[in-house]
């Protein structure tokens, strides 16, 4: 069973606004399952979020079936680059994590095929509480 995400109240009316403001991109598939998990999502208060990823967040994740890690930050689509492993919270593994926990598992469908992705580590230094 999947885990049901969590948002604090401004990532969640933030990502609502990007999605009605992206509805002619070319990630349409991505913004329909985004709209998705925010549909199915738990609204917390700021400081309950210390593990969940948020935008901004530096994430560290498994692919379970290669046992392989990666660090990746979620940022705004403006601030992307993968050369950083700075991913657009549109992207397709930034749909699949935005909203978990560590510890977490999540399955999803991205380019590569269905991923079996464990949450690691979690940190939100970098995420303002604004």
């Amino acid at each position: 069973m999947k885990p049901t995400p969590t948002f604090c109240k401004t990532d969640y009316q933030f990502l609502r606004e990007l999605i009605l403001k992206s509805k002619n991109s070319t990630n349409a598939k991505e913004i329909g399952l985004l709209s998705q998990e925010l549909d199915r999502a738990v609204i917390s208060k700021e400081n309950d979020l210390n593990s969940v990823i948020r935008i901004n967040s530096f994430v560290t994740i498994e692919d379970v079936k290669a046992n392989k890690q990666m660090k990746i930050q979620i940022v705004l689509p403006s601030s992307a680059d993968v050369k950083q492993s700075k991913i657009s919270i549109l992207a397709p593994l930034s749909v699949a994590i935005i909203g978990f926990k560590e510890n977490d598992q999540v399955d999803w469908e991205l380019p590569a095929g269905l991923k079996t992705l464990k949450i690691i580590a979690v940190d939100n230094t970098a995420v303002s509480n604004s």
